[in-house]
C-alpha cells in the first residue's frame, strides 16, 4: 500500500516511518511512502505558496495554483488514488474509516497550514474529509500522520500477530479489556487470578466483563450504544 503526503514540511513526517513496526513493514515491501511538495510546483519565482484572505480577515491562505498541480502530478501517475483532506469539519476519523481505507491502493493525504487551504482545491480534489478532534492544530501534518497510522497496522502482514487486531480497542464496540504481565504483584496490585489459572475461556468471560466496566468507566457513549446494539439482536429472536 502507497501513502503520499502533500505537505510544506516533509520532515515532520519522514522519521515516523524510521523505526518499529512501520520501518520493517516498508522493508518488507507491505508499505510505502512518499512525499510532495507544493513549493517545488510554484510558478512565482520566489516560491510562494501562500497569499491574502479574500475578504480579508487574520493570516495567509494556501494558495490553489501550488497545491492543484502538485495533486495533478499525483493523479497523472496513480490514477486511482484516494485524496484525503484532514480538516476541523470533515467527519469524526474511526476504527471503521481505517478498516475501509486499508483496502485502497494509494492513499493521498493533504495537509494545510496557516489559516487553511484556497477552498477550491477541496471542492476540485477531495475524496473524503476527515477530523480527528474538535481542536485547532497549526497544520495537517499530525492528523495525516494518524490517519495512515491507523491504516497501516491493518494491511495484512503489518503486525506480526493479525490476531491481536481482533481484540483491541474498538473492534468489538467495546474498549480493550486491561493487560497485564509479570510480576504477579506489582505495588501491592496483583493481576486477577483467573488470568493465572489457563482456563482460556474462563478468561474471555472475564476479559468481556472487565472490558463492559471499562467501556462503562471511561465511554459510557459507547457502553450504551453496546447495550443497544445487544438488546436489538436479541429482540429479532
Amino acid at each position: 500500500m502507497r501513502f503520499s503526503f502533500v505537505t510544506l514540511f516533509p520532515s515532520l513526517i519522514e522519521g515516523y516511518f524510521e523505526d518499529s513496526i512501520l520501518k520493517k513493514a516498508k522493508e518488507r515491501g507491505l508499505l510505502a511512502f512518499d512525499f510532495v511538495n507544493p513549493r517545488d510546483f510554484t510558478t512565482d519565482k520566489h516560491r510562494k505558496v501562500d497569499d491574502t484572505a479574500a475578504g480579508g480577515g487574520a493570516g495567509m491562505v494556501m494558495m490553489a495554483q501550488p497545491l492543484n498541480d502538485a495533486l495533478c502530478h499525483i493523479k497523472a501517475r496513480s490514477p486511482h488514488a484516494r485524496i484525503i483532506f484532514p480538516t476541523p469539519v470533515g467527519k469524526p476519523f474511526r476504527q471503521t474509516d481505517a478498516k475501509r481505507l486499508a483496502k485502497e491502493a494509494h492513499l493521498v493525504f493533504v495537509s494545510g497550514r496557516y489559516e487553511g487551504i484556497d477552498e477550491r482545491v477541496i471542492e476540485l480534489w477531495a475524496d473524503e474529509l476527515f477530523s480527528i478532534g474538535d481542536y485547532i492544530l497549526t497544520g495537517g501534518e499530525l492528523p495525516s500522520l494518524v490517519m495512515a497510522d491507523a491504516v497501516s497496522r491493518l494491511v495484512p502482514g503489518v503486525l506480526g500477530n493479525a490476531q491481536s487486531l481482533e481484540t483491541e480497542s474498538f473492534e468489538s464496540h467495546l474498549l480493550e479489556a486491561p493487560s497485564f504481565t509479570r510480576p504477579k504483584s506489582f505495588h501491592n496490585l496483583s493481576i486477577p487470578s483467573e488470568y493465572l489459572k489457563g482456563n482460556h475461556s474462563k478468561i474471555n468471560a472475564l476479559k468481556k466483563r472487565l472490558a463492559l466496566a471499562k467501556t462503562k468507566y471511561f465511554r459510557p457513549d459507547r457502553y450504551l450504544k453496546t447495550n443497544q446494539r445487544e438488546n436489538d439482536e436479541k429482540s429479532i429472536y
